[in-house]
């Protein structure tokens, strides 16, 4: 009979619906934490890795109209603007460490994937001093 009370008292105040919340919290903290603790310590090792200290290298089939060298003799260095055709890339820009003419022609020739023959044609300089 008290037992019977006492169920009634609690379904009365709605505490059975209550009553058994805080026990699933703590099941579902317990739960979570192991869980988590599971999947956080398991080591992750990648297949594929990406190269971090190489560079790319992009290779481009441009019909180039002027190749412009202006060779700095005080400063040593040449500075070759080429002007395309092409519709988005109008303009290259390179600088050389050198300006030793044929030095110049072989490194133009080796960027743009070009003879040293059609370099020759192409290339007009101008020595500053």
């Amino acid at each position: 009979m008290f037992r019977h009370r006492w169920l009634h008292l609690l379904h009365s105040l709605g505490l059975e619906f209550w009553l058994p919340l805080p026990f699933l919290g703590v099941f579902f903290w317990f739960g979570g934490n192991l869980m988590a603790k599971e999947a956080l310590s398991r080591s992750y090792t990648t297949v594929n890795q990406l190269p971090a200290d190489t560079q790319l290298e992009v290779k481009l089939s441009l019909t180039v109209v002027l190749i412009q060298a202006t060779i700095n003799k005080s400063e040593a260095v040449t500075f070759v603007a080429v002007k395309t055709t092409d519709s988005t890339l109008k303009k290259l820009e390179y600088e050389f460490p050198f300006t030793d003419i044929s030095q110049v022609e072989s490194a133009i020739a080796r960027e743009l994937n070009m003879s040293i023959e059609q370099t020759r044609k192409l290339v007009r300089y101008q020595i500053q001093d």
